[in-house]
C-alpha cells in the first residue's frame, strides 16, 4: 500500500520515512496502555477490540484525502496493532503456562507466515485489477471474520488483581527493563535487514537492482523456517541457551556477510542471521511473561516498546554510521551488540525459573 499513499499525495522519499514513523509512533504509545487494559478488561476483550479497530482504520488509510490525516489514521492504525500485539503475546505467555511446554516460537512464526500471506495475497489482489479501496476492504472483513469466528477459543484466566495493581503504579522491574534492552538489539538486527540488506548487496556487493531484494527474502525465509522449530529447539536447548547460542550465529552471519565481498557469502550470512535470531524474542517475551511480581501484560509491554525502539531508531542510526564510516562497519557493529545479548542470556532464566 505504500507506493500508493506516495503517488496519491505526490510524497517524497523524506516525508515518506516521516509519515511511516507515525505508525511506529503510534503502536509503541498504545502498548503501556495495552498493559493496563488487559488487567482491567481480559487479554480476549483488548485483543477483540483491537481487531476490531484494526478492521476499521485498515480500509480508512486508503482514502483520507491528506497527509495530516495520513498521519492520523497512521497513528491510531499503529496504536491498533500495538494493542493485538501485547495482549496477543501476553494470551500467547498465559497459553504456554498451562500447556507447560514452549509454544511461543511457533506463535511467532506464524506470525511471520501471516505476514508474508498478507503481502501476497495483497499483491494477487492488486494484480488482478482490484482497486485499492475494495482491497483493504477485504482483507478487513477476513480480518474481522477470522478474529470474531476465534475468539470464543481464547483462554480467561483471572489476573492476579494484586499483582496487577502494583504493577500498575509501579515502574517497570529491572528484570523487564533488561529482557527489553537484549530485544532492542534484536528488534534492531531485524530492522537493518528489513532497511539494509538490498542497500548492503547493491552498494556494496554490485548486485543487479532487481535481485538486491534476495537478501532480505533470504533473511526473512530462514527466520520463519527457525521460528516453526523453534518450540522443538528452545525445549531441548532451553531458553538460556536459545538466547545465547542464537546471538552468536547471528553475529557471526553479520560477520560473514560484511568481511567477505563476495555475494553469495553475503547471503549465506543473511540466512545464518535470520536462522540465529528467530527464537531470541519468543523466547524473550516468554520469559517477560513469567517475571515474579509483575503483571505479564505490564513486563512484556515493557519489553515490546524497548523492542520497537531498537527497530524505529536503529536504521536510522545505522544509516548515520555508515555515512561517517561505512555500511559494512555500521552492519558489523550489530554483531558487537550481539554478543552482548549472548552475555546476557542469563537473565532469561530468571523469569523462566519463577514461571516453573
Amino acid at each position: 500500500m505504500v507506493p500508493f499513499a506516495k503517488a496519491k499525495l505526490a510524497l517524497d522519499d523524506r516525508q515518506l520515512g516521516l509519515v511511516l514513523l507515525c505508525m511506529g509512533l503510534g503502536a509503541t504509545g498504545a502498548m503501556p496502555l495495552a498493559g493496563l487494559l488487559t488487567h482491567r478488561f481480559g487479554n480476549r476483550a483488548v485483543m477483540a477490540f483491537g481487531a476490531l479497530a484494526v478492521c476499521v482504520a485498515l480500509p480508512l488509510l486508503t482514502v483520507v484525502p491528506s497527509t495530516a490525516l495520513l498521519c492520523a489514521m497512521l497513528v491510531a492504525f499503529g496504536g491498533s496493532l500495538g494493542v493485538v500485539d501485547v495482549a496477543m503475546n501476553a494470551h500467547a505467555v498465559d497459553v504456554e503456562r498451562l500447556h507447560g511446554r514452549p509454544l511461543m516460537s511457533g506463535f511467532h512464526g506464524l506470525f511471520s507466515v501471516g505476514g508474508l500471506a498478507g503481502s501476497l495475497g495483497m499483491s494477487a489482489l492488486l494484480g488482478a485489477g482490484a482497486p485499492l479501496v475494495a482491497s483493504t476492504i477485504a482483507v478487513a472483513i477476513l480480518l474481522f471474520a477470522l478474529a470474531a469466528s476465534q475468539r470464543r477459543h481464547l483462554i480467561v484466566v483471572p489476573p492476579d488483581r494484586t499483582v496487577a495493581q502494583r504493577s500498575v503504579f509501579a515502574m517497570p522491574s529491572p528484570t523487564a527493563i533488561l529482557l527489553g534492552a537484549l530485544c532492542t538489539v534484536v528488534f534492531l538486527t531485524e530492522g537493518s535487514m528489513l532497511d539494509w540488506s538490498a542497500v548492503f548487496l547493491r552498494s556494496v556487493r554490485g548486485v543487479a537492482i532487481s535481485s538486491a531484494g534476495l537478501g532480505f527474502a533470504a533473511f526473512s525465509v530462514a527466520m520463519s523456517t527457525g521460528r516453526l522449530l523453534g518450540d522443538r529447539i528452545t525445549a531441548a536447548l532451553g531458553p538460556v541457551r536459545v538466547v545465547r547460542y542464537g546471538s552468536l550465529v547471528a553475529a557471526a552471519g553479520l560477520l560473514l556477510a560484511t568481511a567477505l565481498p563476495w555475494a553469495a557469502t553475503s547471503l549465506i550470512g543473511f540466512v545464518l542471521v535470520g536462522l540465529g535470531a528467530s527464537n531470541i524474542v519468543p523466547v524473550l517475551f516468554s520469559a517477560a511473561g513469567r517475571i515474579p511480581g509483575t503483571a505479564a501484560a505490564v513486563a512484556i509491554a515493557t519489553v515490546t516498546v524497548l523492542g520497537y525502539a531498537g527497530m524505529l531508531t536503529g536504521p536510522a542510526l545505522i544509516g548515520l554510521i555508515a555515512h561517517a564510516t561505512s555500511l559494512p562497519l555500521a552492519l558489523g557493529g550489530i554483531a558487537v551488540l550481539l554478543v552482548g545479548v549472548s552475555f546476557g542470556a542469563a537473565i532469561v532464566g530468571r523469569g523462566i525459573r519463577a514461571g516453573g
